[in-house]
């Protein structure tokens, strides 16, 4: 069997046997062999009567979710190839014609480009189409460096092999995004073929929920780019925080007859350690997700993680500890020339700031240390 069409289904008796007629008359018309598998959520509407009536296989999923009822679905699927939609006569299953051309030419995750083939009138809210897909496929395109136009389209086609290879594991909305972001992680092949969405025919509101969903994509996109999520904003933190905060070591600043001192330099220190905190969470994060297997495996083990040890570590903190503590040593030496009249407040704060920062740092790198290790270790998973 060459091809599997695949079509999430909760309650969409109003429209499932309209997206089974179009399946049907693409495979009649074009000769290929395939079959249709309707991954079911645990619909009361008949929608699964339907579908055994007209031919279609239906697969049980008890686990809610888009996510979970297309990897039911999929895993069920006996074709080579899979194409995904919505069974909401969004899409036309008719006209597929050009996602098996490219599955055919080797490419591994083919996607459909609504903006591309054409957004019929009402088939998408102005916030849908305007702001939430132009953003959330270019943040996609930003942070993955994913060259689709339409990142979040719901009719896409992949082989088998290259579907089991990227080991997806959400049940939600996120699945969409997982996929198209582990596809380029790995290196697959992916292609863009025009789609034209059309105004669903159902009368009952649509699963998607704008906001919720949205969020959702972009809250994984984020969990899924440490780096820009930690890592290049805790970079910036810490680069203003000693640039500026070195500069008021040296003296205070004068701009436009406002004098910046050592409460200055305390909100710099507050920056440094914000931000160096933000670049061990990067740290821990991608340590966390090698760990799970949230990442492909030709990824797993970035050079920076594999110099990362607990002795190292212990060794850095320990000497950022000392720093800051022979620091302090020295403060307190500056505080005993009070009694002589000596002691100048601007230049002892000078000295305590950064000692204090020196001393919570490395604390922190060796604290960063144990539970770095901790999640890099080597462990038998639990069969359970």
């Amino acid at each position: 069997m060459e091809l599997s069409i695949i079509m999430p289904c909760l309650n969409e008796a109003e429209t499932l046997a309209t997206c089974i007629e179009m399946a049907q008359r693409y495979l009649a018309r074009s000769g290929v062999t395939g079959e249709i598998v309707i991954g079911d959520n645990g619909s009361t509407d008949g929608s699964q009567e339907i579908a055994r009536s007209m031919g279609a296989r239906v697969v049980d999923i008890p686990v809610r979710g888009y996510g979970a009822a297309l990897r039911g679905a999929i895993e069920a699927a006996q074709g080579r190839y899979c194409i995904m939609g919505d069974s909401d006569a969004s899409y036309d299953f008719e006209h597929i014609d050009s996602f098996v051309e490219k599955l055919r030419e080797g490419y591994d995750l083919v996607m459909g480009n609504r903006f591309q083939g054409g957004i019929r009138p009402g088939a998408m809210p102005w916030k849908n189409r305007y702001i939430g897909n132009p953003v959330l496929s270019g943040i996609g395109r930003l942070f993955f460096r994913i060259r689709v136009g339409d990142f979040h389209c719901g009719i896409r086609a992949f082989p088998q092999s290259a579907y089991k290879s990227l080991d997806l594991r959400t049940t939600g909305m996120e699945f969409a995004s997982e996929m198209v972001i582990k596809a380029q992680l790995k290196g697959l092949r992916i292609a863009e073929v025009p789609v034209v969405l059309r105004p669903d025919g159902r009368t009952h509101p649509p699963h998607l929920r704008p906001y919720r969903d949205g969020w959702r994509h972009l809250r994984f996109m984020l969990l899924f780019s440490p780096n820009w999520l930690f890592l290049y904003p805790g970079l910036s933190a810490i680069l203003i925080g000693l640039v500026v905060g070195g500069a008021l070591l040296a003296q205070p600043i004068l701009l436009h007859s406002v004098r910046f001192s050592l409460d200055t330099l305390i909100y710099c220190g507050a920056l440094l350690i914000s931000g160096f905190q933000a670049v061990l969470f990067s740290l821990l994060s991608h340590a966390y997700a090698n760990q799970v297997g949230l990442y492909p495996r030709n990824v797993q083990h970035h050079a920076h993680l594999r110099h990362i040890t607990l002795e190292r570590g212990l060794v850095l903190g320990a000497a950022i500890a000392l720093s800051g503590f022979l620091s302090a040593c020295y403060a307190c030496w500056e505080w005993r020339l009070r009694s002589f009249g000596f002691l100048n407040q601007e230049r002892i704060g000078r000295i305590v700031i950064p000692s204090s920062i020196a001393i919570s740092l490395g604390i922190e790198v060796i604290l960063f240390s144990f539970i770095f290790s901790t999640l890099e270790m080597d462990v038998r998973r639990s069969s359970s």
